[in-house]
């Protein structure tokens, strides 16, 4: 598969998955489920904390790096990481790619009384709609994976179900593409999904674009607690954090590593 096609297949297996999931659950089902769903937690709020903040991610496995765990719990895992002190829980929902189902989100709210953000490749009203009817707070938005007019508009539909959005970018333009759809929370992904190249520095090199009143959150790469120093250091509010935690036999404890406190 060529570099280019990597994003675009994932995008396409995430569409795949929601087809077959709006054959089986028609949207006025979730918009039920939806209306009596617990208010939504507050991701902005929860990464705002003093200190460096952590999202602790969990998936089965990525495209990149295989199996990740072959023991996946995600009630488990969100107890724990909420136990190290993790500021929120990234759950990844895509099947093919990461082993997820959307269902793991309720799981994992109900596990921990943290902020849940849906981990996917987000490109339809019934994803965000899905969210927030199994319980989400929150979810991802990929400014690589959608035109300027279809990130506002499901940015807007988010808000409107009382959900905030982790808008994730990797260069300049995106950034400024995020910042005009009106991100308050922008993720700076130092892998690129074209071909799965890591550069750790680019959420440092982008810190200047995204103004003190947003929050910035460098995700993928962060391999142990001196690279979260290293972030932390160039004004990086929050990390998001998966490979790493998912590998660790002690994930509560490499969490409070991440965040300085060991």
């Amino acid at each position: 598969m060529s570099t280019a096609d990597i994003l675009r297949t994932l995008v396409a297996q995430a569409e795949a998955q929601t087809a077959r999931r709006r054959a089986e659950r028609p949207e006025a089902e979730l918009e039920a489920r939806a209306a009596a769903a617990p208010p939504p937690r507050d991701l902005f709020a929860a990464l705002r904390a003093p200190g460096l903040s952590v999202i602790a991610e969990m998936k089965p496995r990525s495209p990149s790096k295989g199996p990740l765990t072959d023991d996946y719990r995600p009630a488990e895992r969100a107890r724990a990481y909420a136990a190290g002190g993790a500021a929120a829980l990234s759950v990844l929902t895509h099947e093919e790619g990461f082993g997820g189902r959307p269902e793991h989100l309720a799981v994992a709210r109900s596990a921990a009384p943290l902020p849940v953000l849906r981990k996917d490749f987000v490109v339809d009203e019934y994803q965000v709609l899905e969210a927030r009817a199994l319980g989400a707070d929150a979810l991802l938005l990929i400014v690589a994976a959608l035109d300027p007019q279809r990130l506002a508009e499901l940015l807007k539909y988010a808000e409107e179900l009382g959900m905030q959005a982790l808008v994730e970018v990797h260069d300049a333009e995106e950034t400024e593409a995020a910042l005009a759809a009106g991100a308050a929370v922008v993720g700076v992904n130092h892998r690129d999904l074209r071909d799965f190249s890591l550069d750790r520095t680019l959420s440092a090199r982008l810190r200047g674009r995204v103004d003190g009143d947003r929050v910035l959150v460098g995700e993928s790469g962060i391999g142990s607690g001196e690279d979260a120093r290293a972030l932390e250091a160039a004004g990086i509010d929050a990390v998001l954090v998966g490979e790493l935690l998912m590998r660790s036999a002690d994930p509560a404890a490499t969490i409070e590593e991440l965040r300085g406190r060991r």
